[in-house]
Parts: structure tokens; sequence; C-alpha cells
């Protein structure tokens, strides 16, 4: 679709790169560890990464963490879990990177990955409605207050897009690919070229009046379906316990690979 090269040059920081929807592949890549939720820690990587071969010039807010749950089943801990990473790690790393190219004089680009919950709330994940739809409105905001600096922030919304993680977290014991072709307008879930062509575009140079917009791609579902997860007021007290079982199951295996 792109013409090669098309970003040759940049230097782009990805949250949460090593999988799902952020993974990286192609090109030279770096890997820094770091615990968003810490602005210190992430200042120092930030400027670690400046210091290791200068500024970046875009950014991809991907991070996140979610999982399905009646809010009344929530405890502190567990809406703190997802707010923590999502809507206080996005800022931080938004606010490391933007400052120094604001110190620097330098133009750069954001792109923050969020859901198309930010404009219609959705049951059951309300920690990451709330936390997304907080960095859709930094988006507006920040392209705005930055734009004068020549800094772009966009955002992007996608649908279905099926990886392990959110599958196992958000539709436990069920096919999130074959659920999203009964209630799309298209008939299937996203293909993972179509969100990294979006992403490009955003973040390459030619797109440099666009700035402020959060674009869903979803083939329309969000227009016809609203808010997800309306299919589990059905479900019953054994249901969720046995989805709790299975997120559990499933982070406990992210804890195991993370720590080989």
């Amino acid at each position: 679709m792109f013409q090669k090269d098309l970003l040759k040059g940049k230097r782009i920081l990805v949250t949460g790169g090593g999988t799902g929807l952020g993974r990286e592949h192609g090109g030279p890549v770096k890997c820094h560890i770091v615990d968003i939720r810490d602005a210190a820690a992430v200042d120092a990587m930030v400027q670690a990464i400046w210091d290791d071969g200068g500024p970046l010039t875009g950014l991809v807010n991907n991070a996140a963490g979610n999982f399905i749950s009646r809010t009344e089943d929530l405890s502190p801990r567990g809406f703190d879990a997802i707010a923590n990473i999502v809507f206080h790690g996005t800022f931080y790393v938004t606010h490391a990177i933007g400052k120094r190219w604001i110190a620097g004089g330098h133009k750069g680009s954001v792109i923050s990955i969020v859901v198309t919950w930010v404009w219609t709330g959705s049951p059951f994940v309300v920690p990451s409605a709330m936390s997304k739809a907080g960095v859709h409105v930094m988006t507006q905001s920040l392209a705005v207050e930055w734009g004068r600096y020549g800094i772009r922030l966009n955002a992007i919304a996608p649908g279905i897009f099926p990886t392990e993680g959110a599958g196992k977290r958000l539709a436990p014991g069920r096919d999130s690919g074959r659920d999203a072709a009964a209630v799309n307008p298209m008939g299937r879930a996203g293909k993972m070229q179509e969100l990294q062509n979006l992403a490009a575009f955003l973040m390459a140079d030619g797109a440099e009046f666009l700035t402020g917009q959060t674009i869903a791609v979803d083939g329309g579902a969000c227009l016809v379906n609203g808010g997800s997860f309306n299919e589990l007021f059905k479900w019953t007290d054994a249901d969720w316990e046995n989805a709790r079982e299975a997120i559990k199951a499933q982070n406990e295996k992210d804890k195991a690979q993370r720590s080989t």
C-alpha cells in the first residue's frame, strides 16, 4: 500500500511492543523493560533512549490491560490494575517524550491505541472504558496544546483483532474472531495488516495536518452494536466464576513467560 522506506529514519517507541497488537516486526528493534506505572522509571527510560541515539520521532501508546468483570465484583486493586497502566502509564510516557520534544525543538507524532467504547461506553469493562476515554481526551487536548510545536497526537480505536491475551481475558472459553464475525457488518474480524497500515499512515510524513483525531478501524461494528459484551447479561454466577478462573490462569501464564 505504501512506498518503500516510508518510515526510514524514524525512531518510534512502541509500548507493550512484545505481544498482542503492538508486537514489532521488521527493522532493527531495541527492547527496554520498564513498568510504565512508575513515572520516574519511565522518565529514566526515555532519557536513556535520548542518550542512545538522539530523540525519538514517534510514540505508539499500546501498552494496556483489560479483563471482563461485573463491576460490582471489582476490587479497588482490580480497577487500579487497569487504570494504572492505561490511564496513568499512557500519560507518563507521552509526557516524558513530549516535554523533551518541546525542549529540543523537535516535531513528533503520537498514536494511542484506544477502543470504540470511548464514544459508547461498554458494560463489564468499566476500568478500561474509563481509562481509554481519558486517553481519547488527552489526544484531543494535547493536539491543541502542542500543535504549535509540530507535535501531532491521534488515536486508533480497533475493533476485534484476535490476539491470545485479549481473547483469554475478554472472551474466555469463546472464539473472539468467530463472535466478531457474527455481529460485524463486514462479517469478519480485523486483519492485523489493516491496523498496521492505518498506524503507518498516521506516523508517516505527509499527514502533518491530521491531529486530534480518534479513528475507528472496526468494520463499522460500533455503528450498529454500540458497547461490546452485551451478550454477557445472560451469564450466570457460575459463568462468571469460570471466566475469573480462566483469566487468572492466563495471567499466571503470562507472568511465567515474562520471568523466563
